[in-house]
């Protein structure tokens, strides 16, 4: 038995006390191995303390262990920014004057970089501010799939593409962790709508499941490392995700071998027999329902407290998954709280929002430049019109809502960057949407009434409009409900308020109309041919209206790229195109995924590009881009599974850029059904006019693979594929035969 060091209780002034040792036990010794620490730990507490650190004690927070000398777990909402305080046991702002933030911009956004230092760069500069506010959870990424363009929440992820996502969270993991902060990815898994979010249970075989929705969270803990990780509120397979036995246990802790924290969503639990022995090890929420009702204090309660302790005690659970649970909480405060050697970490500093404005810059996404009338240019009388021009976007649309330190809208920084290129720059309000600005008490403190009717509105644009050079038309959605925003999924593929007859009066009255849509979703376009310019803008936070000037008025060469397909209208994505209640948004509390592998481009590349306004990848530039004529490594996959492609660049154009080169595979005859192509391998490059840089990617053995969902392994049957070289997913310029000449088969 190990001994026992008896602590000696020291009573600072004040009163409050703390602990000290005859000599330093192992699990404060911090050059010993940390899985001896937190078995030292772990056989010095008793069942209440394990008990007591897996349930949440306030809010935000869960106990440590006093007795011990070890800190409490304080989490924080992200993924865009760190989440001002409430109070202990109410959701009221706590009223600090030292937690406004820099807000980020939404990882739709950071997606649409197709850059992984991006990530990286996101990850350490939120990391930053979470520890510097001394958090030691951020609850984020979120890396669900977009299945349709109706989920309220898809802002917050980052994109229709599993290798796009499993690439872009890694960095954003190591760049939170290196601060001693836990990311805790979410929502594990397929919380893939809002409508009836907290009991929906998804049907989906197991093939799609593998290879469409799991592929993010797997990189995110394999190869990001995470530690930490948040089941949602959604049923797979008839148990909710955080008591799912497959998902937590099987697949996991099981096969990606996970030594984290399953942390549940805010109130997700519902069973204490299940989550008790089905792999969850913290449950979060408040009052007496886990979210919204009931006893205030109710922490001890809840279903991982009390009722686990007496279940326990009276011997019908066993004590072993009770140790599980609170060794992988000991790992974690081990990792973060205890870590006497991890950062201080900043806040609001002039290099977050640096970051955030290099960041926003690369994730803007040119979708048409007709003749060029972007950038703008010296000497124009630009007419700026609509409310998104005017409204600040940091907060609203649920647990991502921010205090920000600031917040510069879109005309703002448009009116700013004028003053210096002799650019003169009027506004109209266009149209009236939504005017409040208010969630969890705070407010924006803007006042957007307008008292004019629709039809006055749009009468005082238009007038304006045709004295005008140039109109730029800034719209999109919000983060209101049945927008984007949580709990709430869209009504409509259309953009709201009427804003479509707003643009087509203004493309009437002056055919140098730009329109700049602000949305974390695609919409529709009935206006697409009828304007001179198309930018998709998203929520870019606290530098939103200088980014937008940056691209607009040329101090950033656009280089974003499309994370999901810009359809023509809401049947041409998969889940909608029968519309069929069953697979969206459900029928007796199923949501079937028939649709398979064919979530977004995998489905729509197959229509008539009269279906497809923007396809997955795309992307244009004020500069030309040529790629030239790729080549591979070996025209036959090698025993290392390993091969590599080549594509020389050149930049035709006038001035420096980045293109995007992206690669897909397919296969060209399996015994399963395939997507035509998938994406596996993508490389962000700056190009200098006239130059040519050759970029080389690597395809391994992942690349050709399916999961058998009868082996339940990978596989990679031989036979020929093709490699398919371009810069989206709808401009391949280069075709590449590949021959695999044998089977390959791994487990995961």
């Amino acid at each position: 038995m190990k001994k026992f060091i008896k602590p000696i209780v020291i009573t600072m002034i004040g009163g409050v006390s703390i602990l000290a040792f005859a000599q330093t036990p192992i699990y404060l010794d911090e050059s010993k191995p940390l899985e001896e620490r937190v078995q030292d730990a772990l056989s010095r507490m008793s069942t209440s303390e394990k008990i007591g650190i897996i349930h949440a004690q306030s809010k935000f927070s869960s106990p440590g262990v006093q007795r011990l000398g070890i800190p409490e777990i304080w989490c924080t909402d992200g993924p865009h920014g760190i989440r001002p305080d409430v109070l202990w046991d109410e959701w009221e702002q706590a009223g600090a004057t030292n937690d406004s933030c820099v807000a980020f911009p939404a990882l739709t956004c950071l997606a649409a970089t197709w850059n992984p230092e991006m990530s990286a760069l996101y990850g350490k500069s939120i990391g930053e501010e979470a520890r510097y506010r001394n958090k030691s959870v951020l609850l984020g990424p979120g890396v669900n799939i977009y299945r349709t363009p109706l989920n309220g929440r898809n802002f917050e992820y980052m994109g229709e593409d599993p290798y796009l996502t499993s690439q872009m969270v890694v960095p954003y993991i190591q760049g939170v962790q290196s601060n001693g902060v836990a990311a805790c990815v979410k929502h594990y898994a397929l919380n893939n709508q809002e409508t009836h979010r907290d009991h929906v249970n998804v049907l989906v075989d197991d093939r799609t499941l593998h290879e469409i929705y799991l592929p993010g969270f797997k990189a995110a803990v394999k190869e990001g490392g995470a530690w930490s990780i948040m089941p949602g509120y959604n049923k797979y397979d008839g148990d909710h995700a955080c008591e799912n036995s497959v998902l937590l246990l099987d697949i996991l802790k099981g096969d990606w071998g996970f030594d984290g924290v399953a942390i549940s969503d805010w109130g997700a639990v519902h069973n204490t027999e299940k989550v008790a022995q089905n792999g969850l090890d913290m449950e979060f929420g408040s009052w007496t329902n886990g979210l919204n009702w009931g006893a205030s204090n109710a922490y001890n309660n809840y279903y991982l407290a009390k009722p686990y302790e007496q279940a326990i005690l009276e011997g019908k659970l066993p004590m072993s998954d009770l140790d599980d649970k609170a060794a992988r909480v000991l790992r974690l405060i081990m990792r973060t709280a205890m870590d006497r050697n991890r950062p201080f970490g900043s806040i609001n500093s002039e290099e977050h929002y640096a970051a955030a404005r290099q960041i926003g810059g690369e994730g803007v996404v040119l979708l048409k430049n007709k003749n060029n009338i972007l950038p703008l240019k010296k000497g124009q009388k630009v007419l700026v019109v609509g409310e998104n021009a005017l409204k600040m976007m940091t907060v609203g649309g649920g647990s991502s809502s921010l205090k920000a330190q600031r917040e510069i809208v879109p005309l703002d920084g448009l009116k700013a960057a004028a003053e210096n290129k002799e650019i003169e720059i009027a506004f109209e309000r266009g149209y009236v949407g939504d005017t409040t600005g208010e969630y969890n008490g705070v407010t924006t403190g803007q006042n957007l009434q307008d008292s004019r009717s629709a039809e006055q509105l749009i009468a005082d644009a238009v007038k304006a409009a045709k004295e005008a050079d140039v109109v730029v038309f800034i719209g999109g959605l919000n983060k209101a409900d049945h927008q984007d925003a949580e709990g709430t999924d869209r009504e409509s593929f259309n953009l709201p308020y009427n804003q479509d007859k707003v643009i087509e009066a203004l493309a009437a009255a002056n055919p140098n109309t730009v329109v700049v849509n602000i949305t974390g979703n695609a919409y529709a376009m009935p206006w697409k041919g009828k304007v001179a310019a198309i930018v998709q803008d998203w929520y870019i936070g606290s530098e939103a209206g200088n980014v937008l000037a940056d691209v607009l008025f040329g101090d950033v060469n656009p280089s974003g790229k499309l994370p999901i397909t810009f359809a023509a209208s809401l049947t041409d994505y998969a889940a909608h195109a029968s519309n069929d209640p069953e697979m969206f948004p459900g029928v007796n509390g199923d949501v079937t995924y028939k649709e398979g592998l064919d979530v977004g481009y995998r489905y729509t590349d197959k229509l008539k590009s009269s279906r497809i306004n923007y396809p997955f990848g795309y992307g244009m530039s004020y500069t030309d881009f040529s790629l030239g004529k790729a080549t591979l490594s070996s025209a036959t996959l090698p025993e290392s599974g390993e091969v590599t492609v080549t594509v020389p660049v050149t930049n035709t154009g006038d001035r420096e850029g980045k293109e995007v080169v992206q690669v897909y595979v397919r296969d060209v005859k399996s015994s399963v059904a395939r997507p035509n192509k998938e994406l596996k391998a993508f490389r962000k490059v700056a190009v200098a006019p006239g130059e040519t840089v050759n970029v080389e990617l690597t395809l391994d053995r992942n690349a050709f693979a399916f999961y058998n969902d009868k082996t339940k392994q990978w596989e990679v049957e031989p036979g020929k594929f093709e490699i398919l070289v371009g810069n989206s997913s709808a401009n391949l310029t280069s075709r590449l035969p590949l021959n695999i000449p044998t089977s390959l088969t791994w487990k995961d």
